[in-house]
């Protein structure tokens, strides 16, 4: 092979590979935004959501919430749905991926571009009458790292 030959190759390898790494350095570096600012950049279009919940589990009629991270993709569609905090530890994190992954997305006035932007929802279960309490456990779940502005 002579050394043309050679450098084309390279090079195609290369752009290959570029391209195959583009869909991921756009999700790791997409604007971490926190569930109260998220409206400023996706509007979620859902009436409603369905779950996949089980019959039965692990602490699953105690009062509790899970914190589940996902990439709202350009298409409006959540990616990479990931459970990253279950507060009493239960059988849930199952359940709160299933509504996550269900959501859909329309994007905001200011959002005309369809940035796709990293963000959080926490699914609450069980809570209590009382709005101290459920405060209490809803703050548990809260995620560091959004951006809060």
């Amino acid at each position: 092979m002579n050394t043309k030959s050679r450098r084309l190759n390279q090079t195609l390898v290369l752009a290959l590979a570029m391209a195959g790494a583009t869909p991921l350095l756009a999700q790791s570096q997409a604007r971490m935004v926190s569930p109260e600012q998220i409206q400023s950049y996706w509007l979620m279009l859902n009436t409603k959501v369905d779950a996949d919940v089980p019959n039965s589990g692990r602490n699953m009629d105690k009062p509790g919430c899970v914190a589940v991270s996902y990439m709202i993709g350009s298409d409006g569609v959540p990616q990479n749905v990931t459970v990253r905090k279950v507060v009493p530890q239960s059988d849930l994190d199952a359940v709160a991926k299933s509504v996550a992954s269900n959501f859909r997305y329309g994007p905001s006035l200011k959002n005309s571009s369809h940035e796709p932007v990293n963000t959080y929802f926490i699914v609450p279960f069980n809570l209590p009458a009382d709005a101290a309490q459920r405060q209490s456990i809803i703050s548990a779940c809260k995620l560091p790292g959004y951006d809060q502005a």
